[in-house]
């Protein structure tokens, strides 16, 4: 694990730096951290702007980070992620800090996009007042982001993906039709993960068996529900199916800027949130890449057409089945995606925010204008788990894995990090808050 291997501190450089006041940061109009994750939604939403071979997850990860530990350094309130820089004068400004820690980072993982990024900049800077903290927290700022890129620059993302060898046997996952993609991510569990010690941390056990009881309802619901043109799915779930039919990180980094605005929270406050989510939702891949690269099962439409190979009596072909999302994802079945970040990142939000009913409205990545009203983060990470059934993308016990994954890495990651510090500097005990 990364996080325990390296701890750099950096020393003081500078006059401002090394200033010994104490007073708070004042939060500035703009959410800083709000803008920058937006900055980082738009280009991950350009079409070719994402390497194919890099799951965009480790960019929100890597910038959230940079961000948290140089607005930390100077709130100090919790404990550093990686990079804690000494002796920095509470005034300096946080906003400052959080700019030029996502420009930085940004700017070296998107160079293509430099002329956008340094104008985003510029505008978030203009708003600050000139001087001493401004200057401080920018210096901050740029050293805590290179220094985190520096750690992560062998990482193993940048590697080959490892070819990816179809088995033939029933339950083997097969490149599914209508397009026939090629396998993507094989290499991905092989990334430094962010927090957790080793990708096979909560590695899952197998998939039910293909004769099971349990496998049988799975295979007959999605058969039934997530067939293109279903004759069985409500209206209601056949838009669920293609509502959360995008990216689903995307989502979640947007549910958690409603929540943020809504509960007013500071810079640092907002900073810690999403390097949270995003460490989770980070690991969280790296984990669900090992699992399911692991188990190798078949996707609904390769068992379904197949149906008459599996041993199972209770189980139909139908050779012409396609989903409803059209296209299946390129990668093996078990666990599901959606389920396993959903979970993780409401566990997250859960954790910072509480139990009490929160109304939130989520828009789709891909049904422009359409919005889904939801009383509580729970609410909102069950659909996106159901409708991964409804668009024929996974069987429910696909589904019931990735929350038992996803809730495990949350747990992790919210007991383990960026976690309060109490007068002395030491980290309290227990959950942090």
């Amino acid at each position: 694990m990364l996080r325990f291997r390296t701890l750099l501190a950096l020393m003081c450089t500078t006059p401002f730096i090394c200033g010994a006041s104490y007073a708070d940061s004042a939060a500035g109009s703009v959410d800083e951290v709000i803008q920058w994750n937006k900055t980082l939604l738009t280009i991950v939403r350009t079409a070719g702007a994402q390497p194919a071979t890099v799951h965009p997850t480790r960019s929100f990860a890597i910038m959230h980070a940079a961000v948290y530990d140089a607005v930390n350094a100077i709130d100090a309130t919790h404990k550093a992620y990686l990079v804690r820089v000494e002796h920095v004068s509470r005034h300096a400004s946080q906003e400052a800090a959080a700019a030029a820690a996502a420009h930085e980072t940004l700017v070296s993982l998107y160079p293509t996009f430099q002329t956008t990024l340094d104008q985003q900049y510029d505008q978030s800077l203009a708003q600050i007042p000139d001087g001493a903290d401004k200057t401080t927290g920018i210096d901050v700022g740029k050293a805590v982001a290179q220094a985190i890129l520096t750690l992560r620059s062998d990482d193993g993302s940048a590697a080959t993906p490892i070819p990816f060898v179809f088995g033939n046997a029933p339950g083997d996952y097969q490149s599914t039709p209508p397009n026939f993609p090629k396998p993507q991510f094989t290499h991905w569990s092989r990334v430094t993960p962010f927090a957790l010690e080793r990708a096979n941390q909560f590695r899952l056990g197998p998939p039910p068996a293909l004769t099971s009881a349990e496998y049988t309802a799975s295979f007959n619901e999605v058969k039934s529900l997530g067939i293109a043109n279903s004759t069985t799915a409500t209206a209601d779930q056949a838009l669920i199916g293609r509502f959360w039919n995008g990216a689903i990180q995307n989502y979640w980094n947007e549910i958690t800027q409603t929540a943020v605005q809504a509960h007013h929270l500071t810079t640092a406050q907002s900073a810690r949130v999403f390097a949270l989510l995003n460490l989770t939702l980070a690991d969280e891949v790296i984990a669900f890449y090992d699992t399911k690269y692991t188990y190798n099962l078949w996707r609904p439409v390769t068992a379904i057409r197949a149906a008459d190979t599996d041993g199972n009596p209770d189980t139909a072909a139908d050779p012409t089945w396609l989903p409803q999302a059209g296209k299946t994802a390129a990668d093996p079945s078990y666990p599901g995606a959606h389920a396993t970040i959903s979970a993780g990142a409401a566990f997250v939000l859960r954790s910072v925010f509480g139990n009490k009913p929160f109304h939130l409205n989520v828009t789709s990545e891909v049904l422009p204008g359409v919005i889904r009203s939801f009383d509580s983060f729970a609410g909102a990470k069950n659909e996106a788990s159901l409708s991964r059934i409804y668009a024929g993308q996974h069987f429910r016990s696909d589904e019931n894995a990735g929350e038992k994954l996803g809730s495990a890495v949350a747990d992790f990651v919210v007991d383990n990090f960026l976690t309060h510090v109490n007068r002395d500097g030491e980290a309290d005990e227990g959950r942090a808050d």
